[in-house]
């Protein structure tokens, strides 16, 4: 029978798997591999100059056969992929692979959206929606996926959702765009579950309105959504790219060495009213 003493008896502390130095080491990306896709533009363009300045050598892959930013004062791989030609996306990625001889992370970007009301939807329309934005983004984790399991090294998986996937924009006609940032979300959950084993974290980071290209086109269509969108915000504003930078780095980096299977929402506080 065992005496007191020994009932409290702690067990031996497991080690620390993350940086055990200083607070900036834990967010530095210095010597990983890391892929973004749709990285040619918009938000993920600017994840990926903080991924670089964070120390990462990164590989963009996107649709358009050129990047459209190319000076970003350091090396930058870009590789043309559309995510919906699966075949190339499994070589390109594994080529990549096997040139580092790892994978550490990625963002996974690729989307497409379309406003339109849902009784003039065509299965074509929700079809040529849902390929790029579901399972374009689970095939880009599962060909990443599979790379990190074969090197044994472990890795984090960062799918960009939306606050859509959260909630219904107000006066949007977007059911097909905010069900497939909503399956995004769920996605990074089941692919948590499935691969923790393997040591690969899995969240999604869901943005709010950021002022990108697209949206700016959007605004000149429809000039008064540009007051009605910071409205709806807690802030009283909308976001800029470069406020998801932080968030991409520490997904990506030691610091979120325990937290997988989350969303990660930035909407200046929309979705919290």
């Amino acid at each position: 029978m065992s005496t007191d003493s020994e009932m409290l008896t702690s067990p031996p502390l497991q080690p620390f798997p993350g940086n055990q130095n200083t607070l900036t080491s834990d967010f530095s990306l210095s010597d990983k591999v890391a892929r973004v896709s749709g990285a040619g533009r918009g938000l993920s363009l600017t994840v990926t100059e903080a991924l670089l300045e964070a120390g990462a050598k990164v590989y963009a892959l996107d649709h358009p056969k050129e990047p459209r930013a190319k000076d970003l004062g350091t090396e930058l791989p870009y590789r043309c992929v559309a995510v919906r030609d699966t075949d190339l996306l499994y070589t390109v990625i594994e080529d990549i692979a096997n040139h580092e001889r790892r994978i550490d992370g990625l963002v996974a970007a690729a989307a497409i959206q379309q406003e339109m009301s849902a009784p003039d939807y065509s299965a074509e329309n929700s079809n040529a929606l849902l390929e790029v934005n579901v399972t374009g983004v689970f095939m880009t984790a599962q060909a990443v996926a599979r790379q990190m399991i074969r090197f044994g090294n472990g890795g984090s998986i960062v799918l960009v959702a939306s606050m859509s996937g959260t909630i219904a924009n107000r006066r949007l006609g977007c059911p097909v765009y905010n069900t497939s940032k909503a399956a995004v979300i769920q996605l990074a959950r089941n692919l948590a579950a499935e691969w923790g084993q393997y040591s690969i974290r899995v969240n999604s980071l869901s943005p709010g309105y950021t002022l990108t290209s697209m949206l700016e086109m959007l605004f000149i269509e429809y000039p008064e959504r540009r007051e009605q969108f910071a409205k709806e915000i807690m802030l009283g504003r909308l976001s800029y790219p470069k406020e998801y930078r932080g968030a991409a780095v520490f997904l990506l980096s030691n610091a979120s060495s325990f937290m997988t299977g989350s969303d990660l929402r930035i909407d200046g506080g929309h979705a919290a009213w």
